[in-house]
């Protein structure tokens, strides 16, 4: 027992179970791998085929935004859509998946802290995320020769975008006890979240109302943001954005914490 409780120590390196954290992250990165034909295949056909329908429906009548073609301008935004989608989907069916079958008790009873239980969690919803993000850039490169014009900036968004969407997913698995619950949140909440940011148009033809409305949107910067890492234009300051996004991501993360920490909807 006392050199079970040695080595123990020894791995937490302090008050960090490392072991620990690299463990869930690794399996929380091997969960969508394990099916990557569904989490990184699958998306980066849909997103082509946004591409090509929104191209071939409204692109020639549509003509140039904000000094780009329209094909050019709505790339960045649905490589960013699929991104969040994905980031969410990783951690909220995580956890439900882990509910509904009963062995939620596997994750939450060895020696993880919740700050190690966040950050093991949204390991994966970031290794998705960008994944997701190369696989679709270079997809554009190959056939639009889109060349990101600030690509780390461009990465910086696309991996704070996956914390952030990481961590609601989070709070909705959590929350939801049930598949139809989880699916209600995603297509009433995430799905016009994403959709309505300035994915497929730019917020300055928005009318005044609508406008102010984006703007307390944080999907709206993240989308915003990429679009120029992408191509460099952009609707608001990316800085300003980056700022927003990381504080949205910091209060969503601790919300996730504190439910972690209180067993919140966890414990039986």
């Amino acid at each position: 027992m006392m050199q079970d409780m040695t080595e123990m120590g020894a791995r937490r390196f302090g008050r960090v179970n490392w072991l620990g954290l690299y463990t869930l992250a690794a399996r929380e990165m091997q969960r969508f791998l394990a099916v990557w034909t569904q989490t990184l295949m699958a998306p980066l056909v849909t997103a082509g085929l946004f591409l090509v329908i929104f191209s071939i429906a409204i692109g020639p009548r549509r003509g140039d935004v904000m000094g780009v073609d329209f094909t050019t301008f709505i790339a960045p935004g649905i490589l960013m859509m699929t991104v969040i989608q994905n980031a969410f989907a990783n951690t909220s069916s995580s956890i439900v998946i882990s509910k509904v079958q009963g062995n939620i008790v596997d994750t939450l009873m060895p020696p993880l802290a919740p700050l190690e239980l966040v950050l093991g969690y949204l390991a994966g919803a970031v290794g998705r995320g960008v994944f997701v993000a190369v696989a679709i850039a270079l997809g554009l490169f190959v056939f639009l020769g889109l060349v990101p014009a600030h690509p780390l900036l461009a990465l910086a968004f696309v991996v704070i975008g996956a914390a952030f969407l990481g961590a609601l997913g989070m709070i909705a698995g959590i929350f939801a006890n049930k598949f139809d619950q989880m699916a209600a949140i995603t297509n009433f909440i995430v799905t016009p979240l994403a959709f309505l940011s300035g994915t497929f148009y730019s917020v300055e033809a928005l009318p005044p109302g609508l406008y102010e409305v984006s703007h307390v949107n944080p999907v709206f910067y993240l989308i915003d943001g990429v679009r120029f890492g992408m191509i460099g234009v952009s609707d608001s300051d990316p800085r300003l954005g980056f700022v927003i996004v990381l504080g949205s991501t910091l209060a969503v993360g601790v919300l996730a914490w504190l439910m972690f920490r209180r067993g919140y909807r966890l414990k039986a």
